[in-house]
């Protein structure tokens, strides 16, 4: 297995903090819109409670106790006779019907809680303590009102809407149509926001990769402010473009005319150096150089983009072939034979070459001075663990940090061997060009560890 304690310095998970909800921009303008519509709704009805609706439920039960009383005063001081023609006009012109009241009357009692009961309690208030307020009578719904005429019982029946809060579930339905076409406004609205900050997002990440001509925005966009943001955008990626290109024009230039000298400086010293050690330093100089010139290419290359399925175990076996019969470099490889990568061939080649060289100038055991690499990859979740580890004294926690950066060396580097400084920038830009990740640490065994994770891929 591979050995994951130099990143193990992370916290407990008893010690680590809660994890935050993550929410993208969308939804948090959605949540906030739909809080703001959901808070103004419920302001709203209670302003319409308190300032319309109960003003009005208690005008209609005074209303209707108004219409009471003037029955009763209509009964008491009209004749048999007129008391029908009475009744009968109440009936067909006010939907108002009285009718006797009997002691085995099944009665139902008005609510007698919320709104409903203060209503009762108004009515009860204007018609006298001895009034009834029913809401069924002998199982016929209604709103029931029973007083008394002297010696007499009667009951007045009208519609029970006059008194039902808001007439009854209509105002339900249209807050219920209100509020899902303010959610439905409030999506629009937040995917209007969040629109062109994720295309801007898109575009930071492809200029971030490297892909220039692939950024571009749209610098005709309604508003002002995203129309200026994307213009200014696209000119910093042609600008950015242009100057990658003149880099690797330079640097390919200078490549091309630094490598005609010293060509023919070597032969030149070939030839007239007659001390056969001088020359020969003279021409490891010359190479060298020569390599440092590979260096800063490798470096500069434009990203690659033809990945595909790579067997692993053929690209290292292909790299460590040049060390195979050094007596001081001894590898150790433990890689599946059918194990595939989703790489490119020559760009992981150049990754494994470049550790194997680092290790080989600066991995070197303390005790016998041999350098002893490991090489261990393993399959997790989709991902493949690449371990390249040295049994060389290590860094320091200062120096570790700064080891991928371009032209930096530590300071055993410095003392041990020459060279760029670029072969970890290199390894570093290569894997993630690849789509993978690159991470250097001590070892807790000691020695120096490269760990990489590229993607899992199946043989073609």
């Amino acid at each position: 297995m591979i050995d994951a304690s130099p990143i193990s310095g992370e916290l407990p998970d008893s010690l680590k903090p809660p994890p935050r909800l993550k929410l993208s921009l969308f939804w948090r303008t959605f949540i906030f819109l739909a809080l703001l519509i959901l808070f103004s709704s419920l302001a709203w009805l209670q302003m319409f409670k308190t300032q319309e609706y109960e003003p009005r439920i208690l005008r209609n039960a005074q209303q209707i106790a108004t219409v009471v009383n003037l029955t009763k005063t209509a009964l008491i001081h009209t004749d048999a006779i007129a008391r029908v023609s009475l009744l009968k006009t109440l009936a067909d012109e006010e939907d108002v019907r009285i009718q006797i009241r009997e002691p085995q009357d099944a009665v139902d009692s008005f609510a007698n809680s919320g709104m409903e009961g203060q209503l009762v309690q108004e009515m009860i208030k204007r018609l006298g303590p001895g009034t009834t307020i029913a809401s069924r009578v002998n199982d016929e719904e209604g709103l029931w009102i029973g007083f008394d005429i002297e010696r007499d019982s009667y009951w007045l029946q009208m519609d029970a809407a006059r008194l039902k809060p808001l007439g009854g579930s209509a105002w339900l339905i249209w807050l219920s149509v209100t509020s899902i076409l303010s959610l439905l406004g409030a999506a629009v609205m937040a995917g209007l926001i969040n629109r062109p900050l994720k295309r801007l997002s898109y575009a930071a990440s492809q200029v971030r990769e490297g892909h220039f001509n692939t950024s571009t925005l749209d610098e005709s966009a309604a508003t002002s402010e995203i129309r200026e943001v994307n213009i200014g955008f696209n000119r910093m990626a042609e600008r950015l473009a242009k100057i990658e290109a003149e880099r690797a024009l330079m640097l390919a230039g200078i490549s091309h005319d630094l490598r005609t000298p010293l060509a023919r400086l070597r032969l030149e010293t070939e030839l007239s150096v007659a001390d056969p050690q001088a020359r020969e330093l003279m021409a490891a100089d010359i190479e060298q150089l020569d390599e440092i010139i590979d260096k800063f290419l490798d470096y500069a290359r434009p990203d690659a983009t033809d990945l595909g399925p790579v067997l692993l175990s053929g690209v290292i076996s292909r790299c460590i072939a040049p060390w195979r019969h050094n007596q001081r470099f001894e590898i150790a490889v433990d890689v599946s034979e059918d194990l595939h990568v989703q790489a490119e061939a020559v760009e992981l080649g150049r990754v494994m070459s470049n550790l194997l060289e680092n290790a080989r100038r600066y991995g070197q055991s303390p005790s016998d001075g041999i350098t002893r690499v490991e090489i261990v990859a393993r399959v997790h979740d989709g991902w493949v663990l690449l371990r390249v580890r040295d049994q060389g004294p290590g860094v320091s926690e200062d120096t570790l940090k700064n080891l991928t950066q371009p032209f930096y060396r530590g300071d055993t580097a410095r003392t041990s061997a020459t060279g760029s400084g670029l072969g970890l920038a290199i390894v570093e830009r290569s894997v993630q060009r690849m789509g993978g990740t690159f991470s250097v640490f001590n070892n807790s065994a000691g020695g120096l560890m490269a760990l990489m994770k590229f993607r899992q891929a199946a043989a073609e």
